[in-house]
């Protein structure tokens, strides 16, 4: 049972964080862009950043402790190519979350600011980015569920 809700409490986490990041996507549109949605960029960031630390812990956890054991996962490729994934999407949010910060920072300094259009045009790409990464995590997590990578699909 408690491998069962492990693995549900990981999965939640991983449809929090595609929710995290549609969110951000939607909220750094230029033309819904004001000052109330600066500060809401940033504390929907701030969920991310928590979001990504409970998949990695819940991860941890259930690479050590589950009931598949270290065994199942550490030697298969497809486990290591979702952890590249998520490497990968963990990359691409380093600038968007830069971005975010900064302008958190110009919002302290001056009430009405709201980012340039071209800046909010390169952080969408970035997040539409780490979304199309974050897509293929789940479908390397079906393909390690039936055995594709340990030898036995």
């Amino acid at each position: 049972m408690s491998d069962f809700l492990l693995a549900s409490l990981h999965h939640l986490i991983v449809f929090g964080i595609a929710a995290v990041l549609a969110a951000q996507l939607a909220l750094a549109r230029p033309a819904a862009m004001s000052s109330g949605t600066v500060r809401l960029l940033g504390r929907v960031d701030a969920a991310y950043g928590l979001l990504a630390l409970s998949i990695l812990a819940a991860g941890f956890i259930r690479v050590w402790f589950g009931a598949k054991g270290p065994d199942f996962y550490l030697h298969n490729p497809v486990f290591w190519a979702k952890i590249a994934a998520f490497g990968v999407v963990g990359l691409l949010s380093i600038r968007p979350s830069m971005r975010i910060a900064a302008w958190q920072k110009s919002l302290k300094a001056d009430s009405a600011f709201v980012p340039a259009q071209d800046e909010l045009g390169r952080l969408r790409r970035i997040l539409m980015g780490e979304l199309l990464v974050l897509a293929i995590i789940p479908v390397l997590a079906a393909a390690m569920a039936r055995g594709l990578g340990n030898g036995t699909a």
